[in-house]
């Protein structure tokens, strides 16, 4: 069976009677219930045809955002992806999901090109992802001239900007689609930009007055952690053997690192390999191909290796050098974790390398120097930081964090502070009353009342906070601005000359309604490799490693990697509500319409299978049974039901549908639960609608549970919590 027999649908998706709404869609192709905070709203400002910038953290589900609206509306969207090695495995996700994919490079031969050409005329597929010197090539570009385009989808949108910190001049030419195609919209995505480079994107690419979605940048499951940079590779054999069997990226700053690290690694027994830019591509290719499909668990690379890994389960990055700037090192460590669950982030710090970088940017001169050397010194104050790193992490995007995040070394070993509001204030008032036009060292002659030449040319010797700050040495005022920079006080004009300005929080601060602690720069305690958690993790047990084994093996099958057939979260879901039926497994979070029918028996025999041994009993139960783990999301569910909450309220509370609080309790009273269905229902359903809903039924019959065509008969005058319970009464 070919990739097209198997995953394109017969009838098009956008005339599904059964999709209306993006909700609809997300269930289906993704098998969730609940978008993630702004992917709804972002989706409606495509569909109402506006252009978008979008700004959400790695693993915030950016794809989402394009891939539903290339299915509801009519005609093809165009992707728009840097990485030519990463859209296959992209567009194999896609297939995974049911939705008809391709993508179009340089790889592919001409005859295979007019096949995917006639596929996209003929309205066979919803989404074609093309690199950007694909694009802009004539042929191209004469191409689409022929097909109906619905979206223009730019990923990894910061290499538009030369603010930003993976500038590519080919992205700068993207400016054409919106001459080519006026009414087609385009959406920008981009995991790292600060404010300077976003408005640099939009204006770019000419959009026209574009909505711009900015989520929040905390990623709170990643712990952050700086360690000294002696004895490094010691360190991290320290830090492996707490994670075993996981996987995990270790970025080095040269090509040479790589190979000798990974050597090193390997001699001690880890399954370790290598990868930089100046590989053998078919090497490079294979190694890749390796880490994605947990052949690999350890990479050790250069920068090369990353930008778009959709690997959901690498459980730890770790930084053997400091990077360049934090738009780096907060896209590098966003790799980590992207399935939601903890996973761990290490930087191993010296000013050294500092001082390297320094030299290659001497060496090199770029235009930019002057806004490298900057953005190098943010990242080395977010290393010598005293206070919240993820503080540090988000007052860089602009986005105040209130309280230390209880998640990072500083947090967790916390320095001894003091009130630091008047100095913020001194420094502060001396900004404002600069015009907020001069840089730190000069800001700080200023406050030291130095009689220099810039600071009389200026005329900066009769404001009035001259010299207000003339009992501290130079290098301490220059560490508590680093501080206030930090913490988002004080902001760094990159486009003004690096000018200091006022921050997020400096109107507060300025007005005394912000009290703001600082650290002394002698006060930095030693930092200490982390301790693992003790504590096992109760969703990994013998269940989900079973999982697991089969997940590889059907990925093996499939030629893709394991992320790809279920993430490690839909496992641990899986185990922790032991589904038995079909129905049941469709209320494991990951589990789509299309995964179901592919890998669903296999699952279910291994889930059964284990029931059955671990309850000793020869048949098979029909969902959640009593030796369930404790606190599934069913009897989370009946918790909360027990304490008189209506099923309205559990729904609030758990941030679920009506409908899934529902068939949670219809599940457990079916398993023998001491729950009465008919005092359920009677609470929640008056008699008059379950007579109804009940000749709704019988009408249209119940097929596999599903309840839309119910729903649809009914016009839509009772939600889906009200259809599963009387349904649910109604079958047994």
């Amino acid at each position: 069976m070919t990739p097209t027999d198997a995953f394109t649908s017969k009838q098009p998706i956008s005339e599904r009677s059964d999709l209306s709404q993006p909700a609809d869609y997300l269930k289906r192709y993704y098998g969730y219930d609940l978008f993630r905070p702004m992917q709804e709203d972002i989706i409606k400002s495509i569909t109402s045809g506006r252009d978008t910038v979008v700004l959400m953290p790695t693993g915030g589900g950016k794809s989402v955002c394009f891939q539903i609206p290339a299915l509801m509306l009519p005609g093809i969207t165009v992707v728009v992806s840097p990485l030519i090695a990463l859209m296959k495995d992209q567009v194999g996700a896609l297939h995974m999901n049911g939705i008809p994919a391709a993508f179009y490079n340089s790889t592919q031969s001409g005859r295979e090109q007019r096949i995917i050409e006639d596929d996209c005329i003929s309205g066979k597929l919803k989404l074609l992802y093309v690199s950007p010197e694909k694009l802009l090539t004539e042929a191209f570009f004469t191409f689409l001239k022929h097909v109906t385009v619905s979206l223009f989808a730019i990923d990894e949108a910061h290499c538009i900007s030369s603010w930003g910190h993976d500038f590519r001049p080919e992205y700068t030419q993207l400016h054409v689609l919106k001459k080519q195609f006026p009414a087609v919209p385009t959406i920008a995505l981009t995991a790292t930009a600060d404010k300077l480079t976003r408005h640099d994107i939009a204006t770019r690419l000419g959009m026209n007055d574009p909505a711009i979605f900015i989520s929040s940048f905390n990623r709170q499951n990643l712990s952050l952690q700086v360690l000294p940079g002696q004895n490094r590779i010691q360190q991290i054999i320290k830090l492996l053997q707490q994670k075993p069997d996981t996987s995990g990226i270790i970025y080095c700053l040269s090509r040479k690192s790589t190979e000798s690290l990974a050597a090193k690694l390997q001699e001690k027994g880890f399954n370790a390999a290598f990868y930089h830019a100046k590989m053998d591509p078919a090497d490079r290719s294979r190694t890749q191909e390796a880490f994605l499909r947990d052949d690999v668990k350890i990479m050790c690379a250069t920068i090369a290796f990353g930008m778009g890994i959709d690997k959901s389960n690498v459980r730890w990055v770790i930084h053997y050098n400091m990077p360049k700037n934090i738009e780096g090192f907060y896209q590098e460590i966003g790799r980590a974790g992207r399935d939601g669950a903890a996973a761990q982030t290490v930087l191993f710090y010296s000013f050294a390398d500092v001082a390297t970088y320094k030299e290659m940017l001497a060496e090199n001169n770029p235009a930019n120097l002057g806004l490298q050397l900057a953005k190098l010194e943010r990242m080395q104050q977010y290393a010598d930081a005293h206070t919240c790193r993820r503080q540090i992490l988000l007052s860089y995007f602009s986005e105040e964090l209130p309280e230390p995040c209880g998640n990072c070394d500083v947090c967790r070993d916390p320095r001894v502070t003091f009130d630091g509001t008047v100095l913020a204030q001194k420094a502060l008032s001396a900004i404002v009353r600069t015009g907020e036009r001069v840089p730190m060292n000069l800001l700080i002659d200023i406050l030291r009342g130095s009689r220099s030449q810039a600071v009389l040319q200026g005329g900066y010797d009769q404001i009035k906070t001259y010299g207000a700050g003339r009992d501290l040495r130079f290098e301490d005022w220059r560490n508590y601005l680093h501080q206030l920079i930090n913490v988002g006080v004080i902001e760094v004009g990159y486009d003004q000359h690096y000018a200091l300005r006022r921050g997020i929080l400096a109107d507060q601060v300025l007005k005394g309604n912000r009290k703001i602690d600082l650290v002394r720069p002698d006060d930095a305690p030693k930092q200490v490799v982390e301790k693992t958690r003790t504590k096992p993790d109760a969703t990994r047990d013998d269940l989900f490693e079973q999982l697991r084994v089969l997940r590889k093996q059907l990925a093996d099958d499939q030629n893709v990697p394991p992320y790809v057939i279920f993430t490690d979260t839909t496992l641990e879901d899986m185990a922790r509500q032991r589904p038995t039926t079909p129905d049941a497994l469709r209320n494991v979070s990951g589990v789509g319409e299309r995964k179901l029918q592919l890998f669903g028996r296999k699952f279910l025999e291994v889930i059964a299978r284990y029931v059955r041994e671990t309850s000793g009993r020869g048949t098979v139960v029909r969902t959640i049974v009593n030796e369930t783990p404790k606190r599934s999301t069913q009897q989370q569910t009946l918790d909360l039901y027990n304490t008189g909450m209506t099923i309205a309220e559990i729904a609030a509370e758990r941030q679920l549908t009506t409908g899934s609080i529902a068939s949670h309790l219809v599940q457990v009273a079916k398993s023998g639960y001491n729950l009465d269905l008919e005092t359920l229902i009677s609470s929640f359903v008056s008699p008059a609608e379950r007579a109804d809903i009940e000749r709704a039924i019988q009408a249209v019959g119940i097929q596999e549970g599903r309840l839309k065509a119910i729903f649809d008969h009914l016009e839509g005058r009772y939600d889906y919590g009200k259809l599963t319970l009387v349904a649910g009464a109604f079958d047994r």
